[in-house]
């Protein structure tokens, strides 16, 4: 049986099958009075080359950079199987292109040391469903530095603290900033909201505990790639909402997934794409929701929630990935809240870009772009 969902202000609800027998909601963005995403975006990069063979067999008009694309060959050549076509368990022990940056620097003679940093320390810290693992970032220097609370990404299914641990310590170095990355709780085990209750016990804690890792908890921001970047967002709505919790002072959401319509210009132009792609994201949608109406709650579907009153956010967008439109989608409806947003997408780009600087020259743009907007707003 079809449900229709209820009309929204500025969006059209319909339902899309999906691949592997999924329904979920798809929401598809009304016009915009003539306004286009380019309003929002600027490009980064130019030198860019054709590497189809890379991206699963996409069409010659995709374009990677020479040095994404050495990424995502190595990512090819590791042999990791399709995510959609393997259990969580199974994706899980997959290689990673934090696997690929590694290749690439041993071809190439370079040390493959993680970028060093003042301290890096493990513990834990309580959370709604037990003690959540956190990894603590510290930059040189003399504190009390400003905080990042950081979530990565892996679709609520996958990766790590380990696997974006290259992320978190590009961003203590650049923003000055002591940054404490969370391990939140993993899909199918635990579905939606755990990852986004313990995105929001995380930051609590760190509003409140901040002078135990050497942080001002005036000075608090939130910042998260893909998975990571909804629970950064969707954290901010929670603490919007709530009473008598500081607000962060900004956030910067990397290619964030902000929405479930899997029909937008970029899902259907990377409908292949490598590393991420249409049926993998159907895949993380389908492990991570409890039912298909998860996918209209404004946490998941943050493009057709409320926006208003949320601190300045920054979006960092690559060319190669399906969330690209719904992440220039994100950034006229936080204009159109009053909200102040930035938004830059990389050309020749793939997702997970982000966390490449060792090999990848577009990321350490990309980085210092991020930790500009984190200055600035620990600045206030």
């Amino acid at each position: 049986m079809h449900t229709r969902l209820p009309a929204m202000c500025l969006l059209r609800p319909r339902l899309t099958r999906l691949p592997a027998t999924l329904m979920l909601f798809t929401i598809t963005a009304c016009s915009t009075g003539g306004r286009t995403a380019s309003d929002t975006t600027t490009a980064m990069r130019t030198d860019t080359t054709t590497r189809a063979d890379s991206l699963g067999g996409m069409s010659g008009s995709v374009r990677a950079s020479t040095e994404q694309a050495k990424v995502l060959d190595e990512l090819a050549a590791l042999g990791g199987k399709p995510l959609d076509t393997l259990s969580p368990e199974e994706a899980r022990r997959q290689p990673t292109p934090a696997d690929a940056v590694k290749r690439v620097l041993q071809k190439n003679e370079a040390s493959v040391a993680p970028e060093a940093v003042g301290k890096v320390a493990d513990r834990t810290i309580a959370g709604p469903g037990g003690v959540l693992p956190v990894r603590i970032y510290t930059p040189a220097g003399t504190g009390p530095f400003p905080v990042i609370v950081y979530f990565h990404g892996g679709g609520f299914v996958v990766a790590t603290i380990d696997t974006y641990d290259s992320s978190a310590r590009a961003l203590a170095n650049a923003a000055g900033a002591v940054v404490m990355s969370v391990e939140y709780r993993k899909a199918p085990e635990h579905k939606f909201p755990a990852a986004h209750d313990d995105a929001y016990a995380a930051y609590l804690w760190a509003v409140r505990n901040a002078s135990q890792i050497g942080g001002d908890s005036t000075r608090i921001a939130l910042v998260g790639e893909s998975a990571g970047g909804n629970l950064a967002l969707a954290t901010a709505m929670q603490v919007r909402d709530s009473t008598g919790v500081r607000a962060p002072v900004s956030i910067v959401a990397v290619y964030p997934v902000v929405g479930s319509d899997t029909t937008t210009e970029s899902y259907t132009r990377n409908a292949l794409a490598k590393p991420l792609n249409r049926p993998i994201m159907t895949w993380f949608f389908r492990h991570y929701t409890r039912s298909s109406a998860d996918a209209t709650d404004p946490r998941l579907n943050i493009v057709g929630a409320n926006l208003k009153g949320l601190p300045p956010v920054t979006i960092i967008s690559a060319e190669i990935d399906p969330l690209l439109s719904e992440g220039e989608q994100l950034a006229l409806k936080l204009r159109d809240a009053g909200v102040t947003v930035s938004q830059r997408m990389w050309p020749g780009t793939a997702h997970e870009f982000f966390g490449q600087g060792a090999v990848v020259p577009a990321a350490k743009e990309a980085v210092q772009y991020a930790a500009d907007a984190l200055k600035a707003s620990f600045r206030k």
